[in-house]
């Protein structure tokens, strides 16, 4: 079945970094677009990071340029965010997500920056 599993979350002090994963199953990855959504407690699920389905293009937040980077690889079926000087307001909850001609959530996998 369609699945998408993030991992990598964690607890972490400002300053510091976290790799989040996606692993996807069940479709034929290569073939979408793939972007790192997350939602903070009262707010909306915001945009993060997209990258396209070849990997030639990346687009981010600006609140997360030059700290966050968007990967995949089309041989494991996975993309990544490498997260680096996290900061308080970057807590929230990271949603993975694929779009094609249907779009594809994963669960989540919390994310939390405090001293």
């Amino acid at each position: 079945q369609v699945q998408l599993v993030e991992s990598g979350g964690g607890l972490v002090q400002p300053g510091g970094s976290l790799r989040l994963s996606c692993a996807t199953s069940g479709f034929t990855f290569s073939n979408y677009v793939m972007s790192w959504y997350r939602q903070a407690p009262g707010k909306e699920r915001e945009l993060v990071a997209s990258i396209t389905s070849s990997g030639g293009s990346t687009n981010y937040a600006d609140s997360v340029k030059g700290r966050f980077t968007i990967s995949r690889d089309n041989a494991k079926n996975t993309v990544f965010l490498q997260m680096n000087n996290l900061k308080p307001e970057d807590t929230a909850v990271y949603y993975c997500k694929a779009a094609s001609w249907r779009v594809i959530w994963g669960q989540g996998t919390q994310v939390t920056v405090s001293s």
